[in-house]
């Protein structure tokens, strides 16, 4: 990779997804330029997660953005209702945050063509979290319209690419894509309700189908966990 290759921004949360999603973005031979959202999270250790993330793929910046979506509200992660801990239901979890990949995408656009850079890259996954509705293609398909509708550089005929590449795998795909790239998946952080002690609660949602992604795989488990997860 030298001074000449293309630039990309990529997304990234601190999250086992966005660390998987943004080694593609390496791999694929993209100078990176990682972009993560301090949203007054309840889980705001995944911040730290994410400067772990950035700095072992060697982004070439890592802007974290201050933007207080507590605000609004609206979330588990966002106001002070409890996180479920009971396993994955049916529906649209409370731990869906307003918005929040429509927003992070548009911010996302704004540095992408600030800096020259046509391709976002995002961690969003249909399978595992098919109650998420920002996490679909058909809304991915429609930012991508958008973001040519929206901008000079769209308008002027050099369209952004949004690069989902984890969109249709499940969660052992992604670990495995993970451990194919050799990247050290322990640095990630994915439980919404942090247990004391840097531990992930093990409860939560995030939490079981990680662990699950983990054991469907056959790969070992790097995560410390409060208690171990029961089956989503």
């Amino acid at each position: 990779m030298t001074s000449q290759s293309p630039l990309a921004v990529v997304l990234v949360s601190g999250g086992l997804d966005s660390l998987v999603s943004a080694a593609l973005a390496r791999e694929a031979g993209f100078r990176v330029l990682a972009l993560s959202v301090d949203y007054n999270q309840r889980h705001q250790v995944e911040l730290a997660a994410a400067r772990r993330v950035a700095k072992m793929l060697g982004a070439e910046r890592h802007v974290v953005l201050p933007l207080d979506l507590r605000a609004f509200g609206g979330s588990a992660l966002t106001d002070d209702i409890d996180v479920p801990k009971d396993g994955v239901g049916e529906g649209i979890p409370i731990t869906y945050v307003p918005a929040r990949n429509t927003i992070f995408l548009s911010l996302a656009l704004g540095w992408a063509e600030a800096s020259g850079a046509r391709d976002i890259y995002v961690g969003v996954n249909a399978l595992d979290y098919s109650g998420y509705p920002d996490c679909r293609p058909e809304f991915i398909a429609g930012f991508e319209t958008l973001a040519e509708l929206a901008t000079k550089a769209g308008v002027e005929g050099t369209p952004f690419r949004i690069r989902a590449p984890l969109q249709m795998m499940t969660k052992a795909d992604i670990v495995r894509e993970g451990a194919r790239l050799g990247i050290e998946m322990g640095v990630s952080w994915s439980c919404y309700d942090p247990a004391p002690g840097g531990l992930h609660c093990g409860l939560c949602d995030s939490c079981r189908l990680r662990h699950k992604g983990f054991e469907d795989a056959g790969v070992p488990d790097p995560t410390a966990y409060a208690v171990t997860p029961p089956a989503p």
